[in-house]
């Protein structure tokens, strides 16, 4: 039989088929081959018989595959960051969609909490209306931006990310009506504590699933030839080809169309200088990557 994992602890698999969850355990071959399935993977697999587990045979090819979180098969990652407290790590955010984007994984920025920092919540949405599937500002209790968004996803297999307390639960409980654990922000530190302690994913009646994932303050992306990142910015792409040398990292380089167009203000200029800072790290890891 074919079914898609939901989730796995313990080396216990719960697999959906037709409607149906199986309890499976991973065959001793796959062990050895170091293959270990993750939520979103497509497998074949033999169902028990009695209250006996399952055996899960085969991992099926994968479309696309995230580390962190560990997930397979997505159809689309919202990454997720607030408008109030906690304060946005903008570069987290441009790290998670630079690495979402290398692994062929569509991305939607979502702007929570936008009741309570209005004017941040719209420019926030700005900066990034132009990377990935764009980006939507919203309020958990707002049921015409639940709609909005739930329109968005319908269907989907989806995951949400990003730091712990920008409310990824809230919004699934708004959303769907899924009773998942919520929490506030530590006192003392203003961060998310963490609230979701494993990645599941979860049918939704209307059809798509939905992973929620932990929150996370860190993501290390690959070592690349940073060369490759301007690939993975949408802005830029309707300059390539423009600037006066080629390849062009569009940085610091006379003539660079993407530059010109930062200046003109055609392209966001803090979307811009965080992707420089990307470039200049990916720069150093590439340099340093045999010693």
């Amino acid at each position: 039989m074919e079914g898609i994992v939901l989730s796995g602890v313990g080396g216990l698999y719960t697999v959906l088929s037709d409607g149906r969850e199986y309890p499976l355990r991973g065959q001793n071959k796959m062990r050895h081959e170091r293959v270990r399935p993750v939520s979103g993977d497509t497998v074949e697999f033999e169902p028990g018989t009695g209250e006996d587990n399952g055996w899960l045979v085969r991992i099926l090819p994968r479309k696309n595959e995230l580390k962190r979180p560990n997930v397979a098969n997505l159809d689309l990652l919202v990454v997720v960051m607030a408008a109030a407290t906690p304060d946005p790590e903008l570069q987290l955010a441009d790290t998670i969609l630079l690495s979402a984007t290398r692994s062929r994984v569509d991305c939607l920025v979502v702007v929570n909490k936008r009741d309570l920092d209005p004017d941040r919540a719209q420019a926030l949405e700005g900066e990034f209306s132009a990377a990935a599937q764009g980006a939507l500002a919203v309020c958990s209790q707002d049921e015409s931006d639940m709609a909005r968004l739930r329109a968005l996803l319908s269907g989907k297999i989806h995951a949400f990310c990003g730091q712990s307390g920008v409310g990824k639960s809230t919004l699934i409980n708004a959303l769907y009506g899924l009773e998942r654990t919520t929490g506030g922000l530590s006192d003392k530190t203003q961060r998310g504590r963490h609230t979701t302690r494993s990645s599941q994913l979860i049918p939704l009646p209307g059809g798509g699933m939905v992973l929620d994932t932990p929150g996370f303050s860190l993501l290390e992306t690959d070592v690349f030839d940073p060369i490759e990142i301007k690939d993975y910015y949408p802005e830029f792409v309707p300059y390539e080809g423009k600037c006066r040398f080629s390849p062009c990292a569009h940085r610091s380089e006379p003539g660079c169309a993407v530059r010109s167009a930062v200046e003109a203000g055609l392209i966001n200029e803090n979307r811009w200088k965080r992707y420089d800072r990307l470039f200049e790290e990916q720069r150093i890891k590439w340099r340093d990557r045999y010693d």
